[in-house]
């Protein structure tokens, strides 16, 4: 049926011509609010108002520009109302993700958020394929990455909308001004300080930028020899997997571990503990390479979550290992407990 008729029905109270609407759109749009919050429980609230609001408002569309444009514009003006609100976000907190565990000191305090959530691949269905615009700086797998993810949480709401809408989406400085009420001018001056902030903590990071055609033989070969080395709990062949500047951080908790001895004294102090037994599940989150880990319960013999490990890599190496709670797992289809191996 022809976006007009659609468009016709839809305003004249037929919600199954709203949904025929606006559900080719509903994918691309979470992660678009998960691009500004960081959080997937609150990209998902983002697009349910959204689109309550564009039931509401479909009288109001007059078709000036594409219904895709029109729930972008929506929904990236709902994603700043909560942004200005603030009372969804996790307080900033140095506590220990692992209170049963005598941490060693930290390196310093990392710029992961405290309610920086994974985004589960599958969960980006043809996204991550996808070709960008003319007009995008940022490639798909680039920009759903956890290093992109983090840096765009350091810009302010507004810095952070206009980088996304135009480096990532590809929409024109005149397009990303009506969508945002505001000048042209305003919006190529908050892009340009947007860029630079984006720019440097990539580059600050140790993860960079992702390289636009990964070398997907040696990801299998790095997942499978980090799998090995977690349910060994072989110590050194997984720090032999890390490059020498790794960084290991754990939201919420803005703990930050730098380089490889760091990451030893780490590892050695909440892992590698001689009563604890581990197995890995490989999974994958934002574009990357991650494991649901499960530890033995020594009473029923079952294996529990204890959280997800996502790992940036670059070639053979891992620059970055970021751990999350067990409470995400679900959203990955990790079941709760695993069987006891044979």
């Amino acid at each position: 049926m022809e976006t007009s008729d659609l468009i016709a029905r839809a305003s004249a109270g037929d919600h199954n011509a709203f949904r025929e609407l606006v559900e080719v759109h509903s994918h691309e749009l979470q992660v678009h609010c998960y691009r500004i919050l960081g959080s997937l429980q609150d990209a998902e609230d983002a697009l349910q108002e959204t689109l309550v609001s564009a039931w509401r408002n479909l009288g109001d569309f007059h078709q000036r520009s594409s219904v895709r444009t029109w729930l972008y514009q929506i929904a990236t003006n709902r994603c700043l109302s909560m942004l200005r609100a603030g009372n969804r976000r996790p307080r900033t907190t140095t506590t220990s993700p692992l209170p049963d565990v005598a941490l060693p000191e930290p390196t310093g305090a990392g710029d992961v958020p405290p309610w920086l959530e994974p985004y589960p691949d599958v969960l980006l269905g043809g996204l991550v394929d996808q070709a960008p615009g003319p007009e995008t700086r940022y490639e798909t797998t680039e920009a759903i990455s956890l290093a992109f993810i983090t840096a765009l949480q350091l810009l302010p709401p507004r810095q952070r909308a206009v980088l996304v809408l135009r480096d990532v989406l590809g929409y024109r400085a005149v397009e990303v001004a009506g969508m945002l009420d505001a000048t042209q001018e305003s919006v190529q001056s908050a892009l340009k300080r947007a860029r630079a902030t984006i720019d440097g903590h990539l580059a600050d990071s140790g993860s960079g930028r992702p390289a636009r055609r990964p070398d997907t033989a040696a990801e299998h070969r790095l997942v499978a020899e980090l799998t090995d080395a977690l349910e060994r709990a072989d110590l050194d062949a997984l720090v032999g997997l890390l490059v020498d500047d790794v960084r290991l951080s754990m939201p919420p908790a803005m703990l930050e571990y730098r380089g490889v001895e760091a990451a030893r004294r780490f590892l050695a102090a909440a892992a590698f503990q001689p009563d604890r037994t581990y197995r890995a599940v490989p999974t994958r989150a934002n574009g990357q390479p991650a494991f649901g880990m499960y530890v033995a319960d020594p009473h029923t013999g079952l294996f529990r979550a204890y959280g997800l490990l996502v790992a940036t890599i670059a070639g053979d190496r891992i620059t970055v290992l970021t751990g999350f709670p067990a409470s995400v797992m679900p959203r990955f289809g990790l079941p709760r407990t695993l069987p006891a191996t044979d």
